[in-house]
Formats: structure tokens, C-alpha cells, sequence
């Protein structure tokens, strides 16, 4: 019997999870009413929507009347940087982010470059890691926003949000941060953090597809945004546009799960991430990790592989599903920015992987993943061509 596929991508998505599926079903055909609509169908799925919300906003600590609905974090992203770009400029028309942010945040930001907008994008140490004294010496007068991402996509690596957060409210700074790798795996508190705003993409914790949402502070301070999307009026302006009801009730029903399931959930998969790295470490020569082993994400490794390129590695393994780098630049040969910002060679790169356990993931798939890394590791060593080296 043919084994079926592993997988190990839970940083590019993870599957809906069968209750957050359950929930949304009837509001395909049963519970099907537009939530702008004045009536009883209409109130059905207005009321399903504000428990989606307070559920969402009970995950981050914020108030559900400070939490709008999206497509993902690529458009939160979008509201946010453009938002307050317009809305601040007279402030100021400075911004700071990292090197290593999603696309959807450095092709944001190169975009208001172009606008005549000054962008600081501060680099990181070979841990994957940004100097915090160089982030609160990068602010000056004229900086309006701090744009930091809480985990990053590729190598797990994680942002102390809360001195973060700190650094920008003594500064009188905007802070937003794309939460979308974090959410669900690590604690996000908006208050505790002092984050004014926070982006983030349902798929990576069990919800739908297209589903994402934006928390913008209210209270202490009251963040503007300036819309740019325009029609309908739906949240508050925001975002305007008939809101996908089974969608959003898919979100709301994963974000309850994961504040259910936390503690056990982040432990559990923890420990299989570790299983995992201890085994390949002391089966495989001349294998090492990408980024800080201690702030990552519990799901994550990204690791390289001496005198063993990934995308051979990768045809070696199509029993396992697993990353050379980030699904979201999936198709281009270039090395990856993120891993050459560690300071890497073009080699170290291309011989690098990222895998990414979550909740369906088992022990049993954790040691079958050893094994077959480690055969197919030293099968390609034992590559004639490479044995000529």
C-alpha cells in the first residue's frame, strides 16, 4: 500500500479544520441572508458575524468594535500602510520595517517610496533577529509608523512585540505588526503589546481561504485610517463590500478552537518540532538551523543541508510536502531574500528548507519524516556526480 503524503507545510496553510467547517455550512444554503439586509434573514447573519467577531477579538485582547473584516492579511496590510499614509502624512512621511517582512509589506512600502515617502527597512543579525536599540535610534520626527511582522513566514523567527510595542508609544509611534504567522500559536495581547494596529490571513490557523481581518486601535490612541476601498459602507468604510458570511463565521469558529486548544495545541507541537529536529541533528552531518533556535515559532524549522541542494531533495520526497522557502514566492529561481539577509551564500540557500508542523501533524509522521530525509540525504551524497567532488 502506497504511504500517503506527509505533510509539512503548515506555514504556507493549514487545512479547515472539520468544526470550523461544520459551522459555516448552513450559512451556504440554510442561513444564507445579507447581513446589510433589514430582515430576519439579514439579522440571522448579522448576529453571526458579531460572534465571529468577539470571538476573533477575544484572541488578541481587543474590542470587537475595533476589528474589521478582510480578504487577508495582504489587503490588511495594504488598508493600513496606505491608510495611514494618507491620513498622517502631515505629521510626517516616514516609515520603518525590517528586511526580512512578507512582500505584501516591503511591495506596500516600495509603493508609497515611490510616492515620495522616506522607508527605513532595518536589517537583521545572522539569527534573523532586528537590533532594538537601532529600531528606536531609526525613529525621528517625521516617522509616522513602525511595520513589523510578529513571526516571520520562512524561518519562524519571532519579534518581541511588546518591547515593540514599548519603544513606539514613547516615541508617540504608530506600531503595526502582521500577526499572521503568530496567531493561534503564540499569546497576542493588542493592549499588553501596544499594538495600534494587527493584519492577519485565516488559512494559517485552520480558516478558510480568503478570509483574513484588521485590528485598528480606537481607544487611547484613536487610529485614522483614510479608506482608499469605496462603496456600501460596510465596516465603518474600512472595508465596504457584502460581507461572505460562511467565511466569516469559518474564521470566528477557528479563532474559538485555537484559544481552546492553546496550551495543550503549542505544547503538543512543540514537542513533535523538537522530535523532529533532534532526529534529523543526529542522523545528518552538516546540518544546520536557519534563525534563533529560541525565538521561533513552536511549528517551524527552516534548515539547511550541506552538499545537498533542496529542489533535489524535494524530488527525492514527493511523499513528503514541504518548502524550499515561502509558498508566497513559490515559482522564482531567485535565492531567497529572507535566507541571504541571515548573511547566507547562494549555496547555504539553495540547499535550505522550511517545514511546518500543526494540528493534525503526528509522531508517527514525525519519525517516518526522519527516515526518509535521512535516505534520501544519503542517497543523494552517494550521487556519483557528487562523489567526483
Amino acid at each position: 500500500m502506497k504511504n500517503p503524503v506527509v505533510y509539512l507545510d503548515y506555514n504556507a496553510t493549514t487545512p479547515v479544520d472539520p468544526g470550523v467547517l461544520e459551522e459555516m455550512i448552513p450559512y451556504f444554503s440554510v442561513k444564507y441572508g445579507n447581513s446589510s439586509s433589514r430582515h430576519s434573514y439579514g439579522f440571522e447573519a448579522e448576529s453571526a458575524a458579531k460572534v465571529a467577531r468577539k470571538r476573533i477579538s477575544a484572541l488578541i485582547n481587543g474590542d470587537p468594535d475595533e476589528f474589521y473584516f478582510t480578504s487577508g492579511a495582504t489587503e490588511s496590510i495594504n488598508i493600513v500602510h496606505q491608510g495611514v499614509a494618507k491620513a498622517y502624512s502631515s505629521q510626517g512621511r516616514h516609515i520603518i520595517s525590517s528586511n526580512i517582512e512578507h512582500p505584501a509589506v516591503i511591495e506596500s512600502l516600495q509603493y508609497l517610496k515611490q510616492n515620495g515617502f522616506s522607508i527605513s527597512f532595518i536589517p537583521v543579525n545572522s539569527e534573523g533577529l532586528i537590533d532594538l536599540n537601532q529600531l528606536g535610534r531609526e525613529i525621528r520626527k517625521d516617522t509616522i509608523l513602525v511595520s513589523l511582522m510578529a513571526a516571520n513566514n520562512e524561518i519562524g523567527v519571532v519579534n518581541d512585540l511588546e518591547i515593540i510595542g514599548n519603544i513606539c508609544s514613547e516615541k508617540n509611534v504608530l506600531f503595526h505588526t502582521d500577526a499572521s504567522q503568530a496567531l493561534g500559536k503564540l499569546e497576542i495581547d493588542v493592549m499588553k503589546m501596544k499594538i495600534d494596529m494587527l493584519s492577519f490571513s485565516g488559512h494559517k490557523f485552520y480558516a478558510p481561504k480568503g478570509t483574513g481581518g484588521l485590528f485598528i486601535r480606537q481607544k487611547k490612541p484613536q487610529i485614522r485610517i483614510a479608506p482608499f476601498f469605496f462603496g456600501g459602507g460596510q465596516e465603518k468604510g474600512i472595508r465596504p463590500g457584502t460581507l461572505n458570511i460562511p467565511s466569516v463565521v469559518g474564521l470566528g469558529k477557528a479563532a474559538a478552537l485555537c484559544m481552546e486548544l492553546f496550551s495543550e495545541e503549542t505544547k503538543r507541537i512543540k514537542s513533535l518540532r523538537d522530535q523532529l529536529f533532534e532526529g534529523l541533528k543526529k542522523n545528518i552531518q552538516g546540518l544546520v538551523l536557519n534563525g534563533s533556535y529560541e525565538a521561533r515559532l513552536p511549528n517551524n524549522l527552516n534548515l539547511r543541508i550541506k552538499d545537498v541542494r533542496a529542489d533535489k531533495l524535494m524530488m527525492e520526497l514527493r511523499d513528503l510536502a514541504f518548502s524550499t522557502g515561502s509558498a508566497c514566492a513559490s515559482g522564482s529561481d531567485k535565492p531567497s531574500y529572507v535566507l541571504k539577509a541571515l548573511g547566507l551564500d547562494d549555496e547555504s540557500v539553495y540547499s535550505s528548507v522550511r517545514l511546518g508542523l500543526g494540528r493534525f501533524s503526528t509522531s508517527f509522521e514525525i519519525d517516518y519524516t526522519i527516515n526518509r530525509i535521512t535516505e534520501a540525504v544519503n542517497k543523494i551524497r552517494n550521487y556519483p556526480q557528487n562523489k567526483r567532488n
